[in-house]
Formats: C-alpha cells, sequence, structure tokens
C-alpha cells in the first residue's frame, strides 16, 4: 500500500513541516510507539456550535489530523511505515451547550480510515470538548501510532 498516493487520490499533499519554534517535539518515539503532540487546525478558527457550524468543526478535523499524518512521516520517513493507530484524542473549541463532539472527530476517523484502511486506520477514541483551544482553533488532535519498525 502506498498511503501517500492514497492521499493524494483525495486531493491531500502532505507538507514538510518547518522546525519547531518551541521546546516541544512534534512526536516522541518509544520503542515501536510514536506519541504525537496535539496538531490543530490552522486554517478554521472559532468555536463549534457557536461561531462555526458541525461541518465546519469537521473540516478543521480532518485538516488537524493532516498536520499529524505530517508529523509522522517526518518522524518515521514513510507513512507506510505505520502498522496501527492505536489511539486518537479529539478536542473541539466548543460552545457550552455543544454535544456533537463525535460527529466532528469523526473527520479524524474517516479520514485515517479512508486512507490506512479499516485494519490499520481504526482506533480507539476520545472526544471532548474545551472551552478554548490554542490561537482559539476549532480543533487539536493528538495519536499514538505503532509502527511497523
Amino acid at each position: 500500500m502506498n498511503v501517500e498516493k492514497k492521499l493524494q487520490s483525495l486531493g491531500i499533499e502532505l507538507q514538510v513541516l518547518p522546525p519547531c519554534d518551541h521546546p516541544i517535539e512534534r512526536s516522541k518515539r518509544s520503542g515501536n510507539l510514536l506519541f504525537v503532540s496535539g496538531h490543530g487546525s490552522k486554517k478554521t478558527l472559532g468555536k463549534v456550535g457557536d461561531t462555526l457550524t458541525v461541518e465546519e468543526g469537521y473540516e478543521a478535523a480532518r485538516e488537524a489530523c493532516i498536520h499529524c499524518l505530517e508529523s509522522i512521516r517526518m518522524a518515521c520517513g514513510d507513512l507506510d511505515n505505520v502498522a496501527n493507530f492505536v489511539k486518537v484524542l479529539g478536542m473541539v473549541n466548543a460552545a457550552p451547550d455543544f454535544t456533537k463532539h463525535p460527529v466532528v472527530i469523526n473527520g479524524v476517523s474517516d479520514l485515517l480510515i479512508e486512507a490506512f484502511g479499516q485494519e490499520i486506520g481504526s482506533h480507539a477514541r476520545s472526544a471532548v470538548g474545551m472551552s478554548s483551544l490554542p490561537g482559539n482553533i476549532a480543533v487539536e488532535v493528538e495519536m499514538i501510532v505503532e509502527l511497523k519498525n
């Protein structure tokens, strides 16, 4: 399987990330597990359920997932080295009465399954609402990924 070709067929071009401008790493490897730091939706700002619709939140989650994939590729060289997406945590910048966090974070889950297939892309997941996120981003996503080598 060539995951990057699959992503390209979905209209997704992964970018090469610049060096971090802070002391936090984009990811940290321990054995075959890669712990991916929180990545946000840089294009979509605001609160889902207030200034943003569920659909806009879904797209923001998808964008955050793409940024996670860019960091994963940077850490392991090739997305085909991913053996399994173990866990996803999706945080939604949400209005106080918003309750559709899982629908928003489906933007992550749907993309992972579409790009990697059910066996690799399927994962355990938490989808939670936050009163705010850094820079007013709509969604932040972190992951635990198992690598082949």
